[in-house]
């Protein structure tokens, strides 16, 4: 890796502590997660076929991340989809470009993988935030919902 130059790569298990200290600048409230849990949702995560967390690293420090997914489908010829989630970027390192370079790299390897689309939600309303989006190529075409467990489930 050239100096300066951001290294994107799947994460690895010695990647973790970082990797959990990164996920503090996308849900600063999140409660904290147990190690032995982290440890054993992360080897779950890289153990599922088509999941893969990418990690973007400047300079040897992990600055931002996106998790993508590929899912086998049945319509479309067959034609697998993907998922981009958990976008996050250290406060330290915004505006830089980390973010959009990992998600190109994430719909590159989709489109490898045969995709016919990458979806991605966000519940930001920041029109930085939306622009940024479109500006890596999604289009805001679609309606999303979604369900949250009730409390006490």
């Amino acid at each position: 890796m050239q100096a300066g130059a951001l290294d994107i790569r799947p994460a690895e298990p010695d990647d973790l502590p970082a990797l959990l200290a990164l996920y503090r600048h996308l849900n600063a409230d999140d409660p904290e997660i147990a190690p032995d849990i982290a440890i054993e949702r992360f080897a779950a995560i890289t153990a599922q076929p088509g999941m893969t967390v990418l990690i973007g690293l400047l300079d040897g420090v992990l600055t931002s991340s996106v998790t993508l997914v590929v899912i086998p489908n049945l319509t479309r010829g067959g034609a697998p989809y993907a998922l981009i989630e958990n976008v996050v970027t250290h406060a330290d390192y915004r505006k830089r470009g980390h973010a959009g370079a990992l998600i190109r790299h994430a719909s590159a390897s989709a489109w490898q993988q045969g995709c016919y689309k990458v979806m991605l939600l966000t519940g930001s309303k920041d029109a930085a935030t939306l622009a940024f989006y479109r500006g890596c190529g999604f289009l805001q075409d679609k309606t999303g919902f979604q369900i949250r467990r009730p409390a006490g489930l």
